[in-house]
């Protein structure tokens, strides 16, 4: 890298030496943006345009009349569209402060504390990583039925929180703290706690920005728990809602536009919430824990 930029490795001013690097990265950005052109495009197309073969990849006659087709059928609803956007904000947030908590709790106990069956514990997690949630759907269900929490909002809630990647990621991430750094912390009188609050969660920002981010994508766009544990139509969530609408909706042509809307209105807060916290998740990607 210095034979292009000298002494730095990133220059402040453009040099031409750069140009293969952005020819790479631009194909590569724009093949990568493709998808989110594609769920934009489609939830604008005119019914005859979402029908057309050979598709189109773009729009040609973009309308709102897919978004009104919506609104129109969420009105008429016994439960108000706002109930469920309630239950989904709620859960999404319980989901993401708790597994953010447990997930980092559970990061520094595993890499800076001595107790017994650690390494069980740990390899176990690890284990964990290789069962998809198909896998452990019926023990789950059980579960839930004998803690009583079947109907109850919190149904929504719990079976999110389990999440070993995101343990295994913040473990990680808590081991490249200096172990002389919290025995001199442990020396001043420091008790786990205070090293927890003051040492470790500063250090490992970019890593529990990446933890929040994966907590939302799981508890926003999830509907299998409220397909599995809830009955009652007034505790389901707005992801479940809109998975619904298409399938409602009496004329099917119709419901491909609203599914399509439906769709968008899903993918937008994901989108949003990458965009503002995508340093962050740069930044753990690169292991990049102590500053």
């Amino acid at each position: 890298m210095s034979r292009y930029f000298g002494n730095r490795v990133n220059p402040d001013r453009f040099a031409p030496s750069q140009l293969k690097f952005y020819a790479v990265l631009i194909v590569l950005a724009v093949f990568l943006v493709l998808p989110i052109v594609f769920i934009f495009s489609q939830a604008l197309k005119p019914i005859n345009e979402l029908f057309l073969f050979p598709p189109e990849f773009l729009v040609q006659h973009p309308t709102m009349e897919n978004f009104v087709n919506l609104f129109k059928q969420t009105s008429v609803t016994a439960i108000p569209m706002s109930r469920y956007l309630f239950n989904s904000i709620i859960v999404t947030g319980l989901v993401v402060v708790l597994t953010s908590l447990l997930s980092s709790m559970a990061g520094y106990a595993l890499s800076k504390m001595e107790f017994k069956l650690k390494r069980l514990i740990f390899e176990a997690n690890i284990i964990a990583l290789m069962f998809v949630p198909a896998a452990v759907g019926i023990p789950m269900y059980f579960i839930m039925v004998k803690l009583g929490l079947t109907n109850n909002i919190l149904g929504n809630v719990i079976p999110l929180l389990a999440v070993p990647v995101n343990v295994f990621l913040v473990k990680q991430f808590v081991d490249q703290v200096p172990d002389a750094l919290v025995e001199a912390a442990f020396i001043d009188g420091a008790s786990h706690f205070q090293v927890f609050q003051k040492i470790i969660l500063p250090m490992i920002r970019p890593a529990m920005a990446t933890v929040a981010i994966l907590a939302f994508q799981s508890a926003w766009n999830n509907t299998d728990t409220s397909t599995l544990y809830i009955n009652n139509e007034s505790l389901k969530t707005f992801a479940y809602y809109m998975g619904t609408l298409a399938s409602n909706v009496g004329n099917q042509v119709a419901g491909q536009g609203i599914a399509a809307a439906a769709a968008l209105i899903m993918f937008l807060p994901n989108l949003l919430i990458f965009i503002f916290m995508q340093r962050r998740v740069i930044d753990t990607m690169a292991h990049s824990g102590l500053k």
